[in-house]
């Protein structure tokens, strides 16, 4: 092992040990943990070394040093191998993903399994529809002026709306509707589903044509509305059990707030098979220059032959004294089953 090799084996050791701890780390407790396989003043050479370059620093007047953000960058950027999740870990993500009955129970799951994994506030963003498509729509009569639409698309999103109807339907009206609807737009990505929708009441029977007006209006909301402006969060009350600093968490907490700050970050992650880790002022929002954020895309567009783009993206923020290589792991992970159900829907 060479002097750099040996370094980057003690920075590695201190960042383990103040993950742990949270308390600066000494020469003394690295020789006493950790089989550097070299003598205390050695590891004391390499310890002043780390910090002349600025990969670790002394916090005050303890014997005692912290990684800072350039030392856990080096860190991440050595991590030849993230430990993987074990075979009960990988079945408890099944199990528990596997229940969910909708796509907004798949994602309030995953938020909560991904912060329950890593101890971090965990977030999700919801699937981009800009290029999915209707899979179906079902009409229900609620009562003879009022009807349940019920949008399905091949993404998972389930999306109800009532309509106030100003006429009296019967049900062979609802059925001749709801065939009507199903033929238009069944298959039809939502950009182009909404455009047949808006063209739909000119060509229709004379008796469906104001129901279908009606229908229009509430229908053509859903399908231009933008899901993936929406984010799901959990967890974050581990951000006060981490012993962050006030400063810092409150920061950390008002970019969670914001949300539009989080959503540049998710929407950026658009590689399934890359995690990104965001470490201090690497953050573009001066909120989380105190933190860290591991990101991934879930999911792709060319799952339902679009492309190879991510639907959404998913992660975790915590402080930087977070444990890196089981974040990664556990963000790779559930970002893999989430891509598959979303993506199999």
């Amino acid at each position: 092992m060479n002097a750099e090799e040996r370094r980057v084996a003690v920075l590695r050791a201190i960042v383990a040990d103040f993950v742990a701890t949270n308390e600066p780390v000494g020469s003394k407790a690295l020789v006493e943990r950790h089989n550097l396989g070299v003598s205390s003043a050695t590891v004391r050479n390499d310890m002043a070394a780390l910090e002349e370059d600025g990969y670790i620093a002394q916090p005050h007047t303890s014997a005692g040093r912290v990684p800072t953000d350039k030392g856990y960058r080096l860190f991440v950027d050595r991590l030849h191998q993230v430990k993987p999740l074990s075979p009960a870990e990988r079945r408890a993500i099944t199990t528990f993903l596997e229940g969910a009955v909708d796509l907004d129970d798949v994602l309030k799951r995953s938020v909560r399994l991904l912060a329950q994994l890593t101890r971090q506030v965990a977030v999700i963003q919801y699937p981009t529809l800009t290029r999915s498509t209707v899979r179906h729509l079902e009409v229900v009569r609620l009562t003879p002026a009022r009807l349940m639409l019920v949008l399905i698309t091949d993404t998972g999103r389930v999306d109800q709306r009532v309509v106030d109807l100003g006429d009296v339907l019967d049900e062979d009206d609802v059925s001749r509707l709801r065939a009507l609807l199903n033929n238009a737009l069944v298959g039809q990505p939502l950009a182009t589903a909404s455009q047949r929708m808006s063209e739909l009441p000119d060509d229709a029977p004379a008796g469906l044509r104001s129901p279908l007006l009606s229908v229009a209006a509430v229908l053509l909301e859903a399908l231009l509305e933008r899901p993936e402006e929406r984010l799901v969060l959990g967890g974050t009350a581990n951000l006060t059990r981490a012993g962050t600093d006030a400063t810092a968490l409150r920061g950390m907490l008002e970019a969670l707030e914001e949300q539009v700050v989080v959503l540049r970050l998710l929407t950026s992650a658009s590689d399934p098979e890359t995690v990104t880790v965001r470490i201090g002022e690497e953050n573009e929002s001066e909120d989380l220059w105190s933190a860290s954020t591991v990101s991934i895309g879930y999911g792709t567009l060319s799952s339902l032959g679009q492309g190879t783009t991510a639907l959404g993206g998913m992660g975790v923020v915590g402080p930087t004294r977070m444990d890196y290589p089981s974040a990664i792991a556990a963000v790779r992970a559930v970002a893999r089953y989430v891509g598959e159900i979303v993506g199999g829907r």
